[in-house]
């Protein structure tokens, strides 16, 4: 009777804490607003959102992992702080919704007539290309290229690209500082033991002074979850420590992920299992588990849960993948899935990723979901 007691009682500390979707809302409206510019390179928008997750861990009662919350760590970068202005056969384009500049491209001055390679390509000179597409994604660049290459959305024209008229302006920073924001909460009978819980808090930044990529899905939606999680586990300490780590420049190509692997805040080998947090913000047509293959006790485990509660209406097996920060864990023996949802809008690494459309379908069950598996890893 007791033990009944308990888990009912555990049942509803979870479905309570799980219901806070004010504060998740709030936390991705936050990060996606202008002030943050994306996350990214320019503007200060990875600065303010570290401080931002800096104060929330604080607030939140996070131990920090270091003598700090902060990690820091530098690299190259490629950014466009200003000008970003193109007009093709004298219509004014507008940056984000109509064309995107390749990461990696210089700055460029010039006007020039359009020579057609082929259906989509079409040169202005040996160092200006442009290159219709049906769909404009933006990445980041940490080396410079030699040629500028924009990218345009076909659906603008009716007729031949012929002439081109553009003014682009790059900033290579050869050492941009970045930090991984890191915290945990201590645990109360093997606190050496961590479950770690990730999310990327950095996106794409701006592309000229007047557009940036807000990031909902991509990953204002994981470092919410995680905050979210972090409130649940300050107020119910476990048997093990529970660490949160927001990473800086994973759309850099994981760069602060790898850092802190190379430079560890905790021994690696305390690390039982990682769950990271990357797309999350949708869920109508299930969730995928990077590595459920390659840890498949974990993985029944997880299902198991699911299957009791109902949480997930479908959880798809992906094998190992370098494709998010749970990577360079597994690389070094530490057990981690990455965990995305799926279904909703098909916004990704382009403007239109907004929180407005964000439906955070899957938030709530997938909470109580992690909680359900960590606590079963501590059995």
């Amino acid at each position: 009777m007791k033990k009944c007691g308990f888990i009912f009682f555990l049942f509803l500390t979870i479905n309570c804490s799980a219901q806070d979707s004010t504060y998740t809302r709030n936390v991705i409206n936050t990060l996606t607003s202008k002030q943050f510019w994306g996350r990214g390179y320019t503007k200060e928008g990875m600065k303010k959102a570290a401080d931002y997750l800096t104060a929330a861990y604080s607030k939140i009662g996070l131990l920090p992992m270091g003598t700090t919350y902060n990690q820091h760590f530098n690299f190259p970068v490629n950014t466009f702080p200003a000008k970003m202005s193109l007009a093709i056969n004298g219509q004014k384009l507008i940056p984000g919704k109509d064309f995107i500049v390749n990461n990696e491209s210089p700055g460029i001055k010039q006007t020039a007539n359009l020579t057609q390679i082929d259906s989509f390509n079409y040169q202005a000179s040996p160092h200006l290309q442009v290159v219709l597409k049906d769909k404009l994604t933006w990445s980041v660049a940490t080396e410079l290229g030699t040629s500028t290459i924009i990218q345009v959305n076909k659906k603008h024209f009716t007729t031949l690209p012929k002439k081109i008229s553009v003014e682009i302006e790059n900033k290579f920073l050869p050492k941009f500082d970045a930090a991984n924001v890191c915290g945990f909460v201590k645990g109360t009978k093997f606190p050496d033991s961590l479950l770690i819980i990730t999310a990327h808090y950095d996106h794409l930044g701006g592309l000229g002074a007047n557009t940036y990529f807000p990031g909902a899905n991509d990953n204002a939606a994981g470092v919410a979850t995680l905050l979210s999680l972090a409130k649940y586990y300050a107020v119910h300490p476990q048997p093990y420590s529970i660490g949160f780590i927001c990473f800086a420049a994973e759309e850099a190509g994981l760069l602060g992920s790898r850092y802190f692997v190379e430079n560890p805040l905790v021994p690696l080998s305390k690390i039982k299992f990682l769950i990271n947090l990357d797309l999350v913000g949708t869920g109508d047509a299930g969730m995928t588990v990077v590595n459920a293959s390659v840890y498949p006790k974990a993985f029944s485990q997880l299902n198991a849960i699911n299957n009791q509660n109902h949480y997930i209406s479908k959880i798809n097996s992906r094998g190992k993948a370098a494709n998010s920060d749970h990577y360079f864990f597994t690389e070094k023996g530490v057990p981690a899935f990455f965990i995305y949802t799926q279904g909703g809008p098909p916004a990704y690494h382009d403007v239109f990723d907004k929180p407005e459309t964000l439906p955070l379908t899957a938030y709530k069950n997938l909470f109580k979901l992690i909680v359900g598996f960590n606590q079963k890893l501590m059995e």
